[in-house]
């Protein structure tokens, strides 16, 4: 247990998941006036955007060249570590959600955690964790301002807001989730 508690607070995971936290509340309670009506998935998308870029700090250590040295063997912790992240942020999401305003169907917060938690660990894998945040928000933004999604690509393009049981939503979440969980396993934060 003791590796484990290091693990965490070198990953700044407490931390992390206050920052999850607080902003699935403050979204909830801003939801609570009902302006973005029922079925808005924009605030959902938020929350879970906001919660993986929170979690993402946490993909690199402190000493990344010490994390590639040690005589342990890092793909399956990486690999636990990213679908941790998308169990806690969806999981956060849905227990707010038991304190009265329902903002996202269950199947949406599984399908935007996994595709966000893909996200972010190709972020982190490619541009390293501080940057790993950089890719949600880019998405979440281009997905706000996009037109309507009428063409397969753009429905590829605005996953995060398509209703759940869209076929491009589930099939774009899915290949970011285990692309992005492999690359990160595999490859690490970059340094």
């Amino acid at each position: 247990m003791r590796w484990l508690t290091l693990y965490a607070r070198s990953r700044q995971v407490p931390a992390s998941l206050a920052v999850v936290v607080i902003g699935a509340v403050v979204v909830w309670a801003l939801a609570r006036d009902g302006s973005g009506g029922p079925g808005d998935p924009r605030m959902p998308a938020l929350v879970i955007v906001a919660g993986a870029t929170a979690a993402s700090t946490g993909l690199g250590g402190q000493d990344v060249a010490l994390d590639r040295t040690a005589a342990i063997r890092w793909v399956l912790r990486r690999a636990a570590h990213v679908l941790l992240i998308g169990a806690v942020v969806g999981a956060v999401l849905l227990a707010v959600q038991v304190m009265g305003e329902d903002l996202a169907t269950t199947a949406f917060v599984v399908r935007n955690s996994a595709g966000l938690m893909g996200l972010v660990a190709i972020g982190a894998t490619v541009g390293g964790a501080q940057y790993a945040w950089t890719l949600p928000i880019a998405w979440l933004s281009f997905s706000l301002f996009a037109p309507a999604p009428t063409s397969a690509p753009m429905q590829v393009a605005t996953w995060m807001l398509l209703p759940p049981g869209t076929a491009a939503g589930t099939w774009t979440a899915l290949v970011l989730a285990v692309a992005g969980t492999a690359a990160y396993a595999v490859a690490g934060p970059r340094r």
